[in-house]
């Protein structure tokens, strides 16, 4: 499979661009309950965390779908890409359905797990927020599996438009319930849950009346094929793996604002907002890597993916170099546009301020890298760097440093820099000792 310059720019602009509009949706919901109060916006801030935990599983899923179907692809194998498209359809329901259940009947019991004694009042917001956003688990669980498919094909354009769509039905479905009928951080629940239903209905009619290696005509007579499950989840469990200790090591660090109170939560939620506008970019690359990689893998191109790899990996860095300089020399209007408080102002602003610095020089190698080690079937190794940074690094240097340094909440910034630099050099290491070679998938 060839890839030249041109293919992969008309597979990379699209996928920047439904990255940034992934991240115009999440800050749509936190702008908007912004004019509610602090503790809306704190409730809704970590359930955002929580349900990235939850979601973890079928987002694995589809990144071994990924891997699976672009390296049948790449072979030219369209009735085995067809029957991995199918499995990881089933795959990633089934998953979602398991997650969300539990998240919805103990909600408040796994917030307090996390988070200790929060507010009353973020309480309450979270734990409606929750419910809500719960109930949509399958319908994102869908959304992402059909938008991996295109992408596997090498067909990002899709995604985009259908992101395009997802982002206009859940700002006006948050303008008409948050400020026309003041529902608040429900009424953000609910247009997400709306936008994600519609997404995921429009995704999957698409792809039944499509006859090409991603179709899923005959979805509704359930199969399921072990063999080939099973090569989805050879990838897509220790991705699942690695993303939820990830997400975990996110969640024991943000415990930590909970005990600096309400301000330090505010500060850090949109912090997190702004800095997820420099890195979206980088998720974009990284998912083009999956596709390209396993592609060029899949039809015996060894060369090929190590060259459009390289290539990536340079566009990327660039990119969040040039975001994250942006974000620097303009924080004080982005901040401006939440309606924070001072303390909580000062906060966000000190927080982006060490992570933009960082981000520019590690992220890249942290985050996107690890993808052609996937593609390549090396995720054993992946694992195991990500696992052990996470909590030797991260957590651990967060509680040193905040609380026997005695820096407050902005430890826990320093120390997700000090992982990004960690965990990039065992990835680059890795990819230029060429022990990935060896790895098969299919």
């Amino acid at each position: 499979m060839v890839w030249d310059s041109r293919r992969l720019i008309r597979l990379l602009w699209p996928l920047v661009v439904e990255q940034l509009l992934a991240v115009t949706m999440g800050a749509a919901d936190t702008i908007m309950v912004g004019f509610v109060g602090e503790a809306a916006v704190s409730g809704v801030n970590i359930i955002d965390n929580i349900n990235n935990l939850f979601i973890i599983a079928f987002t694995a899923l589809c990144t071994g779908g990924t891997v699976v179907v672009s390296q049948y692809i790449g072979r030219g194998d369209g009735a085995n890409a067809r029957s991995a498209s199918r499995q990881l359809y089933y795959a990633v329901i089934m998953a979602a359905i398991m997650v969300m259940i539990p998240a919805m009947i103990w909600r408040k019991e796994i917030i307090r797990i996390l988070y200790g004694a929060v507010e009353k009042d973020v309480m309450n917001a979270a734990s409606i927020y929750f419910l809500v956003t719960a109930g949509s688990y399958p319908f994102l669980g869908i959304y992402n599996a059909c938008s991996a498919l295109f992408r596997s094909a090498g067909n990002s354009k899709i995604p985009m438009r259908i992101a395009f769509m997802v982002n206009c039905t859940n700002i006006i479905g948050n303008g008409i319930l948050i400020f026309g009928f003041r529902l608040g951080s429900t009424g953000a629940a609910i247009a997400t849950l709306t936008s994600r239903i519609i997404a995921a209905s429009v995704l999957t009619f698409m792809l039944v009346h499509n006859r090409s290696p991603i179709g899923l005509e005959g979805i509704h007579r359930f199969s399921l094929n072990r063999f080939m499950t099973a090569r989805i989840l050879n990838v897509g469990v220790p991705s699942g793996l690695e993303s939820s200790m990830f997400y975990i090591g996110r969640l024991l660090t943000q415990r930590i604002f909970t005990s600096f109170g309400t301000a330090a939560m505010a500060g850090n939620a949109i912090a997190s907002v702004i800095n997820s506008f420099s890195y979206m970019p980088g998720l974009a690359f990284s998912m083009g890597i999956l596709t390209v990689a396993g592609q060029c893998l899949g039809s015996g191109d060894v060369e090929g993916a190590r060259r459009n790899t390289s290539l990536i990996i340079k566009i990327s860095w660039l990119t969040l170099f040039i975001l994250s300089g942006f974000i620097l020399v303009f924080l004080d209007p982005l901040i401006g546009i939440f309606n924070l408080g001072p303390e909580a102002y000062a906060m966000a602003k000190a927080f982006l301020q060490v992570h933009c610095i960082s981000m520019a020089l590690g992220w890249t190698f942290s985050f996107v890298l690890p993808n052609a080690l996937r593609a390549a079937g090396d995720i054993r190794f992946v694992v195991f760097v990500s696992t052990i940074t996470m909590f030797a690094v991260r957590v651990s240097a967060a509680y040193f440093i905040t609380f026997t340094l005695g820096t407050g909440p902005l430890g826990v910034w320093i120390a997700m820099g000090l992982d990004f630099i960690v965990r990039s050099n065992c990835y680059l290491w890795r990819w230029k000792s060429g022990k990935w070679r060896d790895k098969k998938v299919i």
